[in-house]
């Protein structure tokens, strides 16, 4: 006899996509989504259980002005410079998000009920910086279920180890290639090691690895449609989710090692893939194809909006899509190779793309806020 739960899953992809082991977080957050309830609605009807920031997003939040204007006026009346007005209202709407997800957080014992906010963009490739940062953006927002965004940079990785040694839980974003992805897992068990040797309480201290999908394909398939043959034609579409299945291999490959077990013995946590970027850059794919087809027990997606709606209607989740997979996508990564496009030369394009992105985006909403901040008075007893 079917039950209730199994007859709601079988109708509600959400649902069934929260079953395989897949933890929905929403990449968005605004003082409005915050304050008109929608984001508390979303985790009691869309089984949202994490959000993830980043320097666009309060870019187009805050730029818009909508939710901020008391915050701001009081800021400059306190004459407060720019990049501290920017992160009073980043970090209190991270801390206001956190508090609406607490309830998730302690029922999961930490694993979800996550809200991550990212060091300054500009820090990319300041390493002692982006260590200073971290410590500081978790002290104002002053919440355990805080995560720390690091960009995946060369310069990144042993601020990650630092910034997990000392106990805070961190997400480590922009990670394309396969071979940084394993140096960010390295970096996290370093991390765990020297918290460890800290004697710090490794089930406290969670972490994400942010590995980006549609990026890889808007870029590669540009590339496959300016060669316009039949054979680069027909791998339009693939080498995203390539690139991600193959992650997948090498998270099971160090979760599955010596040097984990030892950690998971003293009460560690594995660093769960994060499908970011899931939202179709191509309105000729289906608008749910990053998440129908990433479906892996142990994983996060942080999805859109529209793509959270769109998975909602009309998203296909029929069990895992991953795992069988690893054959075919080392054969789909090869076949582009062949036809002269170079991985390597394409991930480290959209890397140092995305840093540039986010640079441009934070500075923005620097500006924005700067005029802001001068319309307001701020020179006013």
């Amino acid at each position: 006899m079917i039950t209730v739960t199994e007859r709601a899953a079988a109708v509600d992809p959400l649902k069934r996509l929260s079953d395989e082991g897949v933890s929905i977080w929403l990449d968005d957050l605004s003082r409005k989504r915050i304050d008109s309830g929608n984001l508390a609605e979303l985790v009691r009807q869309k089984h949202v259980v994490g959000v993830t920031t980043n320097p666009s997003i309060f870019q187009a939040a805050i730029g818009s002005g909508e939710g901020y204007e008391e915050q701001l006026a009081d800021l400059a009346v306190r004459r407060v410079t720019v990049d501290e007005a920017v992160r009073m209202m980043t970090t209190a709407d991270v801390r206001a998000a956190a508090d609406i997800l607490r309830p998730v957080y302690d029922a999961t014992e930490g694993r979800d009920g996550r809200v991550s906010i990212e060091v300054d963009p500009r820090l990319a490739h300041r390493t002692r910086a982006t260590i200073a940062e971290a410590k500081q953006l978790a002290w104002l927002v002053d919440r355990p279920n805080v995560m720390i965004k690091i960009p995946a940079t060369e310069a990144g990785l042993p601020a990650i180890t630092e910034v997990v040694g000392r106990g805070i839980s961190v997400n480590v974003t922009l990670i394309f290639s396969l071979e940084r992805y394993r140096a960010v897992m390295d970096a996290y068990l370093a991390g765990l090691e020297k918290a460890r040797a800290a004697g710090l309480d490794l089930s406290a201290i969670h972490s994400v690895a942010s590995f980006f999908v549609s990026r890889v394909d808007a870029e590669i398939d540009k590339r496959l449609a300016k060669l316009g043959t039949d054979e680069a034609l027909a791998l339009k579409g693939r080498a995203a989710l390539a690139n991600a299945r193959l992650a997948y291999e090498a998270y099971e490959d160090v979760f599955g090692g010596e040097r984990w077990l030892a950690l998971a013995g003293d009460g560690a946590n594995r660093q769960r893939p994060l499908w970011a970027s899931t939202g179709v850059k191509d309105p000729a794919y289906k608008d749910t194809l990053y998440v129908d087809e990433l479906v892996a027990p142990g994983t996060v997606n942080t999805m859109p909006e529209a793509t959270l709606h769109a998975t909602a209607s009309n998203g296909a989740i029929h069990g895992d899509t991953v795992t069988g997979g690893y054959a075919q996508a080392r054969a789909d990564l090869a076949a582009v190779e062949r036809l002269g496009i170079s991985y390597d030369e394409v991930v480290k394009q959209l890397e140092d793309e995305g840093v540039a992105k986010f640079e441009v985006a934070w500075q923005d909403l620097l500006d924005a806020v700067a005029t802001s901040l001068n319309g307001k008075g701020g020179d006013a007893e």
